[in-house]
């Protein structure tokens, strides 16, 4: 049976995400999160999905802007936005 994965060190991983991908941390901290990431399927996962997610972006070039969103849209993003932060306790 495959262990479950260490959130712990999942949640460190994931605070120093954006710094390791940008290249941005020290080599002893790149070095602790690779070899998490050689045994966390997870977080792996996520990882490269967020690689690709933010590739995408550098690569994305609009032609024109999108139109505001309506004042109901807004609205439920808020809502949605407040409630997300209630359920993670922030």
């Amino acid at each position: 049976m495959e262990s479950p994965p260490n959130t712990d060190k999942c949640k460190e991983l994931f605070a120093l995400l954006s710094d390791y991908l940008n290249l941005e941390l020290p080599p002893d901290a790149c070095k602790q999160i690779e070899a998490h990431l050689a045994g966390c399927p997870p977080c792996i996962e996520f990882v490269e999905s967020l690689r690709k997610t933010v590739e995408l972006c550098h690569r994305y070039q609009p032609t024109e802007l999108p139109e505001r969103l309506g004042t109901q849209a807004r609205e439920e993003l808020l809502r949605a936005y407040r409630k997300a932060l209630v359920v993670d306790g922030v």
